[in-house]
């Protein structure tokens, strides 16, 4: 016992060219001998020389000066380890499971208990298996089990040989009734100093699921590098999170796969609940995580579906965690939907009247909305409101914060310089593109969609070019275009015949000024070739008189709905969350966790599957939020659909590549980040640059101390599996495209991660965190119509003439649905208490055990919080004239950091809402 002791008392210096290929270090400290296990930590040749030396090594030495020697000692010594087991706490608990674990603490004395057992990176020559430490049991979880803390540690002892070797992962049975949350596992003992685990998981009862949960230790290993003791076990924790591709998952299950959007849709409700299928030869799309839930009774191919407030499947460690869900997940996104919407539609009359005037909407913000009698007391005690929603106050009122868009000037939205510095500086500044030519050109087939000739003229804008001719002004690239023409024409004739709901395809052209600054000099308005040819295209000008001024109103509210549409069917649910999910999936079924690249991805899926379940639950849905809200109604996911057929390529997903895209930016090596913008005060772009460019170059650092070269990309049979399953089977339906980039070098590998990374963090906050401050004011950004503009010939041109004002709200969201749009769009828009920030991990300085990456990662970490100070010093730049000025909001969109709630700021790491 006392050999025992010293042994786990002392450890070797961490390097020496000494170290061989024998078993153990000896050493004589105070005159006496100790053995020790020592673990040669690897270092890349750059980092090769420590490929060949991940395998424990031992030595011995012997003499007063630590003399080193090689012996073989005649016999392994068994000698003790302790693990510190990390337990999370549930901060509530129903009475089931309050029940559940108190009999868990009771017969936890009696042996039905959780045991873990240590398994080795080493075979062992007898079994030819890997060593095994002995079972070892949780100790004192009784006695814990009242603790209130948010995390509970435990104490495990193991016994193991001086021939262990480092210990590579554990598993753990969980014979307890109920599941626990395992945050991590730290062993010490050992001569390499502490071992650490990053499990983070759910850990199932046996009588759920019998089989031993496996974690392995934070070291990374690509997978021809997996020591021998580890190999099995890796193949098979993918082998298990894959699954069978049967049946229907339960909410415990960890098994990820793939599927179409069926179910969107419920046919069993009847026909007005029959949505098409998205994904396949006739509707391409994404494919989503697969639940097995049984067919529809009425329609074989439609997958039936769970309702709200019933949970949706996802596998069980991608579900939110309790700080989240006390946010607003199934406590606060859900109750928003289920509760408060329902009430606010008992509560306005089934006139579903509109509002008279500014003042009706300034008094969302100042008065509240009164519901009616009775209601506001069920409804506080349903629910816990979002921020923006002001607790209901006595008399049943319902207010909501003012919006950032008119916090500092209240009448900044009707201007046209605000106008054209949102397409740039809003939530939405995705889709402004060079003109390149003029008049605009349609593209889709003039057989189907008539003349491809647009109705715009030189005439219409020769006098706002500041003296220019057209020529003149495109040469310049000082015209700039938002052409939403070809994605809504399509679709119009059904969305017009929707009761109240009227659109136009849209084309805005627009000058930029000396300033920097865009100026919206006209607007075309286009129906379909079925409407009276009178009304089939019109452009509109900018005012020169009260008659012309409110027609310029109305088609600026037209583009903002159409904006609003692109900007929340394609932007931002299609571009980063509907076509992130396929690599998540392939990552958890083809990327093991001890892969680096996995490891690198993991901060950056996180939520993404939950949140995106939940939006087939009640945003994208028949009848959901998004059809009630935006112009398009039961239309909005076939436009969403058609956009990823005819416009979404992954390989043009990557801002510098966007940018280009568009003609926003020119190639110039010159520059800092190798391209030149063409309008210099452009915030989303300048800002989103330095963010790409800090990314990419911590991906790169990344990438290049695992492949050395481009063999072992190619041969890293894990990451070539992701990357085919990512297209072959989750984007199948595109997966001929010549435009996927290829996988073979290491810069490819840095290209496509870049991509993703810059998709789920800053271009998804860029495009999501801005919806309430700037759509929480309805006017600015109407999320639908439900008038055209006034034809001279219609009765209703009386009706204009005589009040414009009024006409002019009747053309807007209702009441109902403005209130009911600004309750969700709040929701969406709101930072959860335990959200993590670009730059930002858990378990920072331990989540991999290459101290390099770590440092690397730092480095990282400081470059995100250099460029949040440079965004600062710009927001207060007078002459950056789109992110600073009286009354004008700073851009900051994406300033890494945010606090909790709606602030306007701040870039996670994953698409998390």
């Amino acid at each position: 016992m006392a050999l025992t002791k010293e042994i786990m008392g002392f450890s070797l210096m961490q390097k020496s060219s000494f170290l061989g290929s024998s078993n153990f270090l000896v050493y004589r400290k105070h005159n006496q001998f100790c053995f020790n296990t020592v673990l040669v930590p690897a270092k890349r040749k750059r980092f090769q020389e420590k490929r060949a030396s991940k395998v424990p090594t031992l030595v011995a030495a012997i003499s007063d000066k630590l003399d080193l020697v090689k012996v073989v000692p005649d016999k392994a010594v068994k000698f003790k380890v302790r693990s510190v087991v990390t337990v999370k706490n549930k901060h509530k608990e129903d009475f089931k499971e309050t029940i559940a674990k108190r009999w868990d603490a009771l017969t936890d004395k009696i042996g039905r208990n959780v045991v873990l057992e240590l398994i080795s990176a080493d075979i062992d020559p007898k079994t030819k298996g890997p060593k095994k430490s002995n079972q070892a049991v949780l100790k004192d979880w009784s006695k814990k089990s009242n603790l209130k803390t948010e995390r509970v540690n435990y104490i495990a002892e193991f016994l193991v040989d001086s021939n262990f070797g480092i210990p590579g992962a554990i598993t753990v049975i969980n014979k307890h009734q109920q599941e626990f949350f395992l945050e991590s596992i730290t062993i010490e003992g050992f001569a390499c100093g502490p071992v650490h685990f990053s499990c983070n998981s759910w850990v199932q009862s046996r009588k759920d699921h019998p089989g031993k949960r496996i974690f392995f230790s934070n070291q990374p290993y690509l997978p021809n590098e997996t020591p021998a003791g580890l190999k099995a076990l890796r193949e098979r924790e993918l082998r298990d999170l894959r699954g069978d591709g049967q049946g229907e998952r339960k909410l415990s299950d960890r098994i990820y796969d793939f599927d179409i959007y069926n179910d969107l849709g419920n046919p069993d409700k009847g026909i007005d609940f029959v949505r098409p299928t998205l994904g396949g030869e006739n509707i391409p799309y994404p494919r989503r995580c697969r639940t097995g839930r049984p067919p529809t009774d009425t329609d074989f191919n439609a997958e039936s579906r769970v309702e709200k407030p019933l949970p949706m499947y996802v596998p069980r460690d991608e579900q939110f965690e309790e700080s989240k869900m006390n946010a607003f997940s199934t406590g606060r996104l859900k109750a928003v939907l289920h509760n408060l919407i329902p009430s606010l539609m008992a509560s306005i009359s089934a006139s579903n009247h509109d509002f008279k005037g500014f003042s009706d909407i300034d008094s969302l913000y100042s008065e509240g909305l009164l519901l009616k009698l009775g209601l506001q007391d069920e409804l506080s005690k349903k629910i816990q409101l979002p921020k923006a929603v002001s607790k209901i106050q006595e008399g049943g009122l319902l207010k909501y914060d003012i919006p950032k868009i008119i916090s500092k000037d209240k009448f900044a939205w009707l201007r046209d310089d605000e106008f054209g510095r949102q397409a740039i500086a809003g939530v939405n500044p995705v889709n402004i593109e060079r003109l390149q030519s003029f008049p605009p050109v349609c593209k889709l087939d003039p057989e189907i969609y008539g003349p491809q000739e647009s109705a715009l003229k030189e005439e219409h804008i020769v006098g706002h070019l500041n003296g220019m001719t057209v020529q003149e002004a495109l040469e310049a690239n000082k015209l700039f275009i938002i052409d939403y023409h070809d994605i809504y024409l399509p679709f119009l004739d059904g969305i017009n015949a929707l009761d109240g709901r009227k659109e136009y395809a849209t084309r805005t052209i627009f000058f930029l000024t000396d300033l920097g600054t865009l100026k919206p000099i006209a607007i075309e308005l286009s129906l379909p070739p079925t409407a009276p040819s009178s009304r089939s295209k019109q452009v509109v000008t900018p005012p020169v008189d009260a008659t012309t001024d409110w027609m310029w109103k109305l088609a600026k509210a037209h583009v903002c709905a159409n904006d609003a549409g692109v900007h929340q069917l394609v932007n931002h649910w299609l571009r980063t969350h509907a076509t992130i999910e396929p690599f998540i999936l392939a990552a958890h079924r083809q990327l093991s966790a001890m892969h680096p690249i996995f490891k690198l991805l993991d901060p950056h899926m996180r939520y993404t599957l939950e949140i995106n379940a939940l939006a087939r639950q009640s945003l994208i849905s028949a009848d959901g939020v998004i059809e009630s809200c935006f112009t398009p109604g039961r239309y909005c996911m076939e436009i969403s659909a058609a956009a990823y057929r005819n416009f979404w390529r992954f390989d043009l997903e990557g801002l510098p590549a966007d940018l280009i895209r568009r003609g926003m930016a020119v190639p110039d090596p010159t520059q800092p980040h190798g391209l030149k913008l063409l309008i210099e005060d452009y915030p989303y772009a300048t800002d989103g640059l330095m963010i790409w460019t800090a990314i990419e170059n911590w991906v790169r650092s990344y990438v290049n101390h695992y492949y050395l070269d481009s063999s072992l990309v190619c041969n890293d049979k894990e990451l070539q599996a992701w990357y085919a399953e990512s297209i072959n089977v989750g984007h199948a339906d595109l997966r001929h495209a010549d435009w996927w980039p290829t996988l073979a070098t290491p810069e490819d590998l840095t290209s496509i991660l870049t991509t993703i990374i810059w998709l789920a963090s800053a271009q998804h906050a860029a495009l999501n965190f801005g919806q309430y401050p700037y759509g929480g004011y309805v006017p600015n950004r109407p999320p639908l119509m439900r008038r055209l503009l006034p034809d001279e010939n219609d009765p209703e041109y009386a009706i204009f003439h005589a009040d414009p004002q009024k006409y002019y709200f009747s053309a807007l969201p209702s009441l109902l649905q403005a209130t009911k749009f600004m309750a969700v769009v709040d929701t969406l828009s709101t930072h959860s208490p335990d959200e993590e920030y670009l730059g930002e991990r858990h378990h920072q300085s331990i989540w991999s055990r290459d101290a390099e990456v770590i440092e690397s990662f730092y480095e990282f970490s400081a470059e995100i919080r250099r460029i949040e100070k440079e965004i600062e010093k710009r927001n207060v730049d007078s002459t950056l004239r789109n992110r600073s000025g009286a009354g004008v909001l700073p851009y900051e969109l994406l300033a890494p950091s945010s606090g909790p709630g709606v602030t306007c700021r701040g870039v996670p790491n994953s698409v998390s809402i």
